[in-house]
């Protein structure tokens, strides 16, 4: 359930030639569930970005905007590390 998830939002820069972007990590569910949460996030925020391991990766440092993003959505336990 969404209300049940706790999402962690953080800034990363490894491994990115120094580019910033969202990382968003620990959601539970499917894969087809975590690329529709993706694609609702890069929308949303107007960017781009990537879904991989389990992880969403939204390009920049967005990291207030998904976090009331994704508590509009439902998703109580959000927060930014």
């Amino acid at each position: 359930a969404k209300e049940k998830q706790l999402l962690r939002i953080r800034l990363d820069t490894k491994q990115r030639r120094g580019k910033a972007v969202t990382l968003i990590t620990g959601f539970v569910g499917t894969d087809e569930d975590l690329n529709i949460l993706g694609k609702m996030l890069k929308v949303k925020c107007g960017v781009g970005g990537s879904v991989k391991d389990g992880d969403v990766i939204v390009q920049g440092d967005v990291r207030d905007k998904v976090l009331t993003i994704l508590q509009k959505e439902g998703y109580k336990k959000a927060r930014v590390i």
